[in-house]
């Protein structure tokens, strides 16, 4: 089971009504009827076919949640690729480029699309699914590292152009899941994809359920009043304690606690350089 299944089926076991897309129809069917088997009264499930990397998909794909809900509060940009695998001049530059069509464009777009309502109603919340390649070199896989890392710094830079509005704006890591694309990963031979990462995540796809999960709930906490003010941020499912995150909102909101920054001498404690 995918990421986007596990956190729909968490926010439907809250009570919340979803609707989900994929360019699979037939993945789609099934995760639509597990989630209704899951559903209560007064719950819709939705799906809907869409490929993120279309901007024509996605504005019929809003148009729709539009019509099938009197309002959307909560937007999930999971989709998602590595892109081509290998030495950056040996790999095809066009897979390379379309790695952003989907992992950066469709996010970028999907956020475009939604955020008028948002304003309209002052009250919004997207998640935006970041991962590894945006605090870690990846070499070897830069395309997915370079549009992950653009999805953080937009995620900042979109929360601050909207604050005011009631919009709150934020990307998660998920860490390594056994899903899809890890599996995609270890298909490839260490040379392909480096022998550190592809030894990193042969060990812990294995054991990632507990990443899966809290992955899937940090998505429900951000998406939850409890979070409300909380924008602009990086988070990490696994290593940071997001379930209290309210307590210590005015000092994360006041500072660069959990943004990129440059590190400069003096934050390793060198005497030289500015």
């Amino acid at each position: 089971m995918g990421l986007g299944l596990h956190i729909a089926e968490v926010f439907v076991r809250n009570g919340a009504s979803v609707m989900i897309c994929a360019r699979s129809v037939e993945t789609l069917q099934k995760s639509e009827e597990k989630l209704r088997s899951m559903a209560g009264d007064g719950q819709k499930v939705v799906a809907v076919p869409c490929d993120v990397g279309r901007e024509g998909d996605i504005d019929s794909l809003v148009d729709k949640a539009l019509d099938h809900f009197s309002h959307v509060d909560i937007l999930v940009n999971n989709a998602g690729v590595y892109g081509p695998m290998g030495a950056i001049e040996a790999v095809n530059w066009d897979e390379w480029k379309e790695t952003f069509v989907t992992n950066l464009f469709g996010t970028v777009y999907f956020c475009r699309a939604l955020l008028p309502h948002f304003k309209s109603r002052g009250y919004g919340k997207i998640i935006n699914i970041s991962g590894g390649g945006a605090t870690n070199a990846l070499p070897r896989i830069t395309a997915y590292g370079a549009s992950k890392v653009s999805i953080v710094r937009m995620t900042e830079s979109l929360a601050e152009e909207v604050a005011g509005n009631g919009i709150d704006i934020n990307a998660i890591a998920p860490g390594v899941l056994d899903t899809r694309l890890t599996h995609q990963l270890l298909e490839n031979d260490p040379e392909t994809v480096g022998a550190a990462l592809y030894d990193r995540v042969q060990e812990l796809a294995g054991s990632s359920g507990d990443a899966m999960d809290k992955s899937a709930r940090l998505c429900a906490y951000l998406g939850s009043a409890e979070s409300d003010g909380i924008s602009g941020k990086l988070i990490a499912a696994n290593w940071d304690p997001w379930p209290d995150l309210a307590q210590h909102k005015g000092e994360i909101m006041g500072s660069d606690i959990y943004t990129l920054r440059r590190i400069v001498p003096k934050d390793r404690g060198q005497d030289w350089g500015d």
